[in-house]
Parts: structure tokens; sequence; C-alpha cells
């Protein structure tokens, strides 16, 4: 399961690969596939996080909980989509705040988000697979820890990254980062249940950008084409 894994990835996780909580994650997988379950995202997609950011090229952590499980929908991303699949609700709620918060920021039409993961911000959920149509039915089995793992060496061996958390379940995850070191932006979730709670209006692009700027680094550039 490591071997897509990108060469700094891992440098610094390989030997999480050899846990026995990882082998039985592999074992719960390969278990599901065999039943004839549908898992998303598809495997070359489960690592896409990593892959598209580098550990040494991270400079913000976007922390979402579970890959979206609708057809053709996830890829290893979190919040981001496939093209040519509709925006999901979340998604629409950042980019309307993107709207407003970042001045000539346009709307895309689509709603895959790799130009982040390539511009340095890790979209990382906290589960990397899901069962077809069943939202949650792969937590508890491991992920969490393997990715609780990622944000614990992001924090001890990087300085000045931006951990946006939107939501509960996010911000429960400061709880792993040295706030000595690193700035966290939270929020509520840009869910339609929860965006008018706080998500909207709370400006955490351009609050990540300034910081970035502060500490001498290349701000995002979060527009999407």
């Amino acid at each position: 399961m490591s071997a897509a894994l990108e060469e700094s990835w891992l440098k610094v996780l390989h030997e999480e690969f050899e846990k026995p909580y990882m082998k039985s994650l592999k074992a719960f997988l390969l278990e599901e596939k065999q039943k004839g379950h549908i898992i998303y995202p598809k495997g070359a997609d489960i690592f896409n996080a990593l892959n598209h950011t580098p550990f040494d090229k991270v400079k913000v952590v976007i922390l979402g909980q579970d890959p979206y499980h609708g057809t053709g929908q996830a890829h290893g991303l979190s919040f981001s989509v496939q093209k040519g699949v509709a925006v999901p609700p979340s998604l629409k709620n950042i980019y309307k705040e993107l709207a407003d918060d970042i001045p000539g920021f346009s709307i895309p039409s689509h709603g895959n988000l790799t130009q982040w993961a390539d511009e340095g911000v890790l979209l990382l959920n906290a589960t990397l697979t899901v069962k077809a149509h069943e939202a949650g039915s792969h937590q508890g089995k491991g992920w969490e820890t393997f990715t609780d793992k990622i944000i614990t060496e992001l924090s001890e061996k990087r300085n000045g990254l931006i951990f946006l958390l939107w939501g509960r379940y996010a911000q429960n995850k400061a709880s792993l980062i040295d706030k000595t070191k690193h700035t966290i932006i939270a929020s509520a979730h840009p869910s339609p249940f929860s965006a008018y709670n706080g998500f909207l209006g709370s400006k955490p692009f351009s609050r990540a950008n300034a910081k970035l700027i502060e500490l001498g680094k290349e701000p995002i550039n979060w527009q999407i084409t």
C-alpha cells in the first residue's frame, strides 16, 4: 500500500506501513473488495493528497473527515471532486467565501482542487477510503492513526504552517499541533448545516495568505482555473 507514495512522505511514514494497525487496515480493504464492495477513491488516488503536496512543500493544511461516497466524486483530496461531477454543497460554500474573501476570485465551473494541492495546500481527509454510498463506513479502521501521524510529523518537523480547521471534528486535531510553531485558523464547517454559523465571513484564505507573507513565504494562489 506504500509503494505509490511520494518520496519525501515515504521517508517520513515508511515505518507506519509495517505497524499492526496498517496491516489490519490493508486486510480490511482487501476483504471489502473480495466481498464485491466498491471503495472510493480508486486505489491509485488514495494517497493523492500526499503525492501532490510533498512533505517539505506543505504551506497550508485543510483537514476534512471522509472522502465523498458518491459515484466518481472522490479522488484523494479533501473537499475536492473530479471534473465533470457536480460541485458538492460544502465546496459551493468554500467558493462563496473565496469570492467574498479574495479580491477578483472567480467561482470555477468545477470542483477539482488539484491546483491548490500543487500550490502547497495539503488537502487531507482523516479517513482515506469509504464504501460507495455509505458515509463514514471506513472510520475507526486505522486511517485516523495514519493521518494523525501525518499531522504530528508536520507539526514536529516543519515550521510556520497554517492549519485551517473547519468544524468540531477538524478542531479536535488541534491537540496534535504545536501552536508555538504553527498558526491555527478555526471556524465552523462549510457544510450548509453550519456555514452560516461562522464559516461564511471568517476570511480563512486571506488570513492564511497574510500569515504566509508575514513569514516570508509565497502566498497561495486560490484561483482555480
